[in-house]
């Protein structure tokens, strides 16, 4: 059986993140790349320059054109910037049977913002109740919750928790974005928290790491796993992405990580 994974999400001139990492990602994990592209965006290592929405009748036809055809096992979405966008996308998804994960890109690297901020709220609404996983890093968190970025274990707990309420089954909070020479992210799921850690990168090539855990977790839920396999196994892939990535010279800027270290050095 071929294992099929969908990403609905943003396009990177640069191809770092967004549909081109996860994409890669699919394809260096074993998983044929299915996509539906909701925006297209400027981008390089530097920054993000210009945005455009693709049209909302546009993405419904991808999605259709996708579903009517291809045996989908997992969707991942990521980019959803409008209220229009996310609606739509939450109409359909309720149609099919896959494990959703919801990466809520709201924040590129660089610091652009790219989801508006009336449109938090509908995502909230409409698509956490659809996430067998949501996985935010501390910043996303924080905007998902209405909170201050949480410092402590206890503040972590606490956003989980707001999430989780929201209707999410799972929650993966990481902590990437934190200090210490580890980094740990926090699953939160049937009641209970792991905690999973692995040292800490120190690499420039840091672009689209939360694109490329969330479709690492797609790809192995696709594949057949079970959520707390799919996330530590997309945990260490990551990792070594990221250690493997120290090793490219990909643009001036916060280059990518490299998806497919296994195949090529």
């Amino acid at each position: 059986m071929t294992a099929i994974a969908l990403t609905i999400a943003g396009s990177d001139s640069g191809g770092g993140a967004g549909i081109q990492a996860d994409i890669k990602t699919f394809s260096a994990l074993g998983a044929y790349a299915a996509s539906v592209i909701t925006a297209i965006t400027a981008q390089n290592t530097k920054g993000v320059t210009a945005v455009e929405d693709i049209s909302v009748a546009t993405i419904v036809a991808q999605m259709d054109a996708v579903f009517s055809d291809l045996a989908v096992n997992a969707v991942k979405i990521g980019m959803v910037s409008r209220i229009e966008t996310i609606a739509a996308i939450a109409a359909r998804l309720p149609q099919q049977q896959q494990p959703v994960v919801l990466d809520p890109v709201m924040v590129a690297t660089s610091g652009d913002r790219l989801l508006h901020e009336d449109a938090i709220v509908t995502l909230r609404r409409d698509l956490l109740p659809l996430a067998a996983i949501v996985t935010p890093n501390l910043p996303e968190a924080a905007l998902l919750t209405g909170t201050p970025v949480a410092t402590t274990e206890k503040d972590i707990a606490h956003q989980a928790e707001m999430i989780l309420m929201a209707g999410a089954k799972a929650v993966l909070i990481k902590g990437g974005h934190g200090d210490g020479p580890q980094s740990t992210d926090y699953l939160f799921a049937n009641g209970t928290m792991q905690a999973l850690s692995a040292p800490r990168v120190d690499t420039k090539n840091d672009h689209g790491t939360g694109c490329t855990l969330a479709a690492a977790i797609t790809a192995y839920l696709a594949m057949g796993h079970d959520l707390a396999e799919a996330v530590g196994l997309a945990k260490e892939y990551l990792n070594r992405a990221l250690e493997a990535g120290r090793g490219l010279a990909v643009g001036q800027g916060r280059g990518p990580v490299h998806h497919f270290y296994r195949w090529w050095g």
